[in-house]
């Protein structure tokens, strides 16, 4: 009879704490199968959100992680916005036109009370968002229902799946988006849902879009008059000397209540005309309509005749910028965040999320697994300990064993294939409890988040956990076996049992 098959007629005869102290194990397996396969999906999701474009375009007035957590992850408050001027620089002739594929305009600001209680982002965007740009590795937007929502109905919506199944709504039905983030602050008009959007595992599932240019006819989302043309300007040196402005002060008004523009710098003396001159950005300030632009292209008009808000009264949360190459996303970068224009900034997402995953997920998961370590370890323990204590009753059997012939190194063997067999039955056990809770909690996780789990999905760390387990088990069944190989037959079956 080989090793193997009396190790495992041995741990038959001890079956019931056999099964516990192999479940222990399992336990710990599965712990650690859960840390790996969700650390992974974490992982995943954060870069799945980073993807389809190249850079955001933001308000200058924050972190780069701000600007990447109220865009791609609808998360926080939003930044300081971008003027709507600032966003046709990348199309229609822009200045960056010739570096941009698609530029996709964001706008925040409304909210909308799920039947659960939560809140989920309403974004108004444009629908060259799902058509013109990509998510998760160039896999294009798809609809489960309806279709994408046209630039000139200015009332329509598309959901994300997790945002449809949380409100309820399909095609055809209509809602009211609220004012402010956090809490109701007021309705909106109503908007009609034309398509609900298939799974895509992003933050987009759990978010309600609408089209931007209903947006901007929504109380509280348009400049007034007065305030879409003042802009920051740039003083002169002897302006400023001669006024005591500095940056940061307000240009004096010329009627009460006007709005005013303020100092973003002040220039050094160059001995130029220019040193008595105030400088301010050209696309600000409304100009004469004989100087206006004839190539201008005209915005939307609705379908039913309404008027798009003016383009002075326009503003944008940021702007998905996606380039003909990513020279050209380097070239952008470095003109913007470079120049001397300190209202917007460029952010490279997939660089944010990447520390967001070193700095944060990855000591998270070190935590993780060596909590899980400590109780695959205590589950070797029980193992050493459950082997251990069955030696005094078997020590009998093993002095038989070896009046009868069996060499001393056999009997070891035999109980060091015990410890194997408990660890690697456990350790199997343990994978597939593991990966059989993911598969049963996965169609759940993804219908309430939007995260898509594959559960039997393997990393390449699980592979190095049978043979690692392997080892353990040996060094763990090591006392016990030593102590089955130092039994003295004589003294044992003087005893008599």
């Amino acid at each position: 009879m080989s090793f193997w098959k009396i190790a495992w007629r041995n741990l038959q005869q001890r079956a019931l704490a056999s099964t516990l102290t192999a479940f222990s194990m399992a336990l710990g397996v599965a712990l650690m199968i859960l840390v790996l396969v969700i650390h992974g999906v974490v992982v995943n999701q954060l870069t799945n959100d980073a993807q389809g474009y190249h850079v955001i375009v933001g308000g200058g007035k924050g972190s780069k992680f701000e600007v990447v957590l109220s865009t791609v992850f609808h998360l926080g408050t939003p930044l300081y916005p971008v003027s709507y001027s600032y966003y046709e620089k990348f199309v229609d002739g822009g200045e960056y036109a010739p570096y941009t594929e698609a530029a996709i305009p964001i706008c925040l600001g409304d909210s909308y009370e799920a039947n659960d209680g939560t809140r989920l982002r309403v974004v108004a965007t444009t629908p060259d968002m799902f058509s013109k740009i990509s998510y998760a590795a160039d896999k294009q937007y798809e609809f489960a229902e309806g279709e994408n929502f046209q630039r000139e109905n200015y009332y329509e919506a598309v959901l994300g799946s997790v945002a449809a199944y949380k409100t309820g709504l399909g095609v055809g039905d209509k809602f009211r988006p609220a004012h402010g983030i956090s809490s109701d602050q007021g309705d909106h008009d109503k908007f009609t849902v034309v398509g609900v959007l298939a799974p895509t595992g992003t933050a987009n599932d759990r978010a309600m879009f609408i089209n931007m240019e209903g947006f901007y006819l929504q109380e509280g989302h348009a400049l007034s008059a007065k305030t879409a043309v003042q802009r920051p300007v740039v003083l002169g040196s002897k302006v400023a000397s001669g006024s005591g402005l500095n940056v940061g002060d307000k240009l004096p008004s010329k009627a009460e209540g006007e709005a005013r523009s303020s100092v973003l710098a002040v220039l050094g003396p160059t001995g130029t005309s220019n040193d008595q001159l105030v400088f301010a950005p050209s696309e600000g300030y409304e100009l004469p309509k004989t100087a206006t632009s004839t190539t201008e292209k005209p915005l939307p008009l609705a379908a039913d005749g309404t008027k798009p808000l003016p383009r002075a009264q326009r503003e944008v949360t940021s702007i998905l910028v996606l380039c003909k190459s990513p020279f050209y996303a380097g070239e952008i970068d470095r003109q913007i965040n470079k120049g001397i224009d300190r209202t917007v900034q460029v952010v490279a997402p997939r660089g944010v999320v990447a520390q967001l995953a070193d700095g944060f997920l990855a000591p998270m998961r070190m935590i993780l697994l060596v909590l899980t370590i400590m109780i695959v370890v205590v589950a070797g323990i029980s193992i050493l300990v459950s082997i251990y204590n069955s030696m005094s009753e078997r020590s009998h059997d093993i002095a038989v064993m070896r009046a009868l012939g069996a060499k001393r190194s056999a009997v070891m063997l035999i109980v060091l294939f015990e410890s194997v067999l408990l660890a690697l039955l456990g350790g199997i056990a343990g994978m597939l409890l593991g990966h059989g809770i993911l598969a049963v909690a996965s169609p759940i996780v993804e219908r309430y988040t939007g995260v898509m789990v594959a559960p039997w999905q393997t990393s390449p760390e699980e592979w190095l956990l049978v043979p690692g387990l392997l080892v353990f088990a040996a060094l763990v069944g090591f006392l016990p076996a030593l102590t089955a190989y130092r039994t003295d037959v004589a003294k044992t079956l003087s005893g008599g049992r």
